[in-house]
């Protein structure tokens, strides 16, 4: 499985649309992403509809931040991007009846869900102002 970028991406995104006066396009974005803008406007669609940024159409059309850093959180922003999977590895199911398969996949289950709560707590406590440079910086 490849790794997904797209939480860093949106992330970094969003620290560029707020260090920006007006709106900010896909096309600049994608620049600072080094990624395409149309995977850009998908990413983004998210975080529309979850009210985090407003998109205006049109040639001075992009994208603003509508709600203050200090108010979304990693998780925030995790969450807008449809919950992506955090690890990509697994518990087997190849021999559903092997006692030893259950009993690893069991102790999988459980430390990967342990591993992912606490990831996602960390991410509830990480404001997006986190990442903002200092004013005048």
């Amino acid at each position: 499985m490849r790794a997904d970028f797209r939480l860093a991406r949106m992330l970094h995104a969003l620290v560029h649309i707020h260090g920006r006066k007006g709106t900010t396009s896909s096309e600049e974005l994608a620049v600072v992403l080094d990624t395409n803008p149309v995977l850009v406007r998908r990413m983004m669609g998210g975080l529309r509809d979850a009210g985090y940024v407003q998109s205006t159409a049109g040639r001075n059309g992009g994208w603003v931040l509508s709600v203050d850093p200090d108010s979304i959180t990693m998780l925030d922003v995790y969450e807008a991007l449809e919950e992506p999977v955090i690890f990509a590895i697994g518990a087997n199911v190849d021999h559903p009846g092997c006692a030893q398969e259950q009993a690893i996949s069991g102790a999988l289950e459980v430390a990967m869900a342990q591993a992912a709560g606490a990831l996602l707590r960390e991410f509830s406590q990480v404001k997006l102002s986190a990442f903002m440079p200092p004013p005048n910086a």
